[in-house]
């Protein structure tokens, strides 16, 4: 059964666009806020959002565009009072996939919203949701960064983001330079480096103090490198405050 999640803080409509689409067969969550929306993402998957960008105290387009970044389940924006061309085009750019002003009819509501469920792109893997936690960094799959709190970003090349993914993997265990060259290689020019070693080197330098005495990717001598460190992995998506 599909799950959609609707968020608007007007009890009546809220209890509305709920109410119509159980009687449709599909699973309905009903919340007022964004914090009521984390909470719900942090434990349950979805496949559709509905949002009304009326929510007292909070910026809707925000959460529409942090929703957008974070997972690939469309987003239908309601509306009562922005209804302008330019608001439009705003909603679409931050990655709604639909935009409907009220009032609207029930079952023009449900085709609008069974056809953005139709041309969502594939569903993420779990894997590709993944966010590590390692020692003080954080690396996010679906937004490609590695951050550290007190230094922000960090830029990876291709080839390092995927080697620190296979360290990620497989934390406390020996990966030998064959297998950590194979899962670093991106593209054509690189099959031919046979070098895992300046790679290591160069992702030591950004994830290192001292570069020179490594305390997270650690050698082992005549086997290949070992990631020195428990590693936390969480699957749920989080929307900044």
């Amino acid at each position: 059964m599909q799950h959609i999640l609707v968020v608007d803080d007007d009890r009546s409509a809220r209890s509305l666009i709920s109410d119509f689409l159980v009687q449709q067969a599909f699973r309905v969550t009903a919340v007022s806020s964004g914090d009521e929306l984390q909470s719900v993402l942090s434990t349950d998957m979805i496949d559709a959002f509905v949002i009304d960008l009326n929510l007292k105290g909070e910026d809707a387009l925000e959460i529409v565009r942090q929703l957008a970044t974070l997972l690939t389940a469309p987003i239908v924006i309601t509306s009562a009072d922005r209804i302008e061309e330019a608001d439009k085009v705003l909603g679409f750019e931050l990655g709604a996939s639909d935009y409907i002003t009220k009032p609207f009819g029930l079952r023009e509501f449900l085709a609008r919203l069974k056809a953005a469920m139709r041309v969502r792109p594939a569903p993420e893997t779990g894997r590709e949701r993944r966010t590590y936690m390692f020692g003080d960094w954080t690396l996010s799959m679906r937004q490609r960064t590695l951050t550290r709190p007190e230094f922000g970003e960090t830029k990876l090349t291709a080839a390092e983001f995927n080697l620190l993914v296979a360290f990620l993997n497989a934390p406390e265990q020996v990966l030998s330079r064959e297998k950590l060259l194979a899962a670093s290689r991106v593209h054509s020019e690189e099959i031919f480096d046979r070098s895992i070693d300046a790679l290591v080197l160069r992702l030591r330098r950004k994830l290192e103090t001292e570069p020179s005495n490594p305390r997270l990717i650690r050698t082992a001598r005549g086997t290949g490198y070992i990631l020195d460190c428990s590693v936390t992995v969480d699957e749920r998506p989080r929307l900044k405050k």
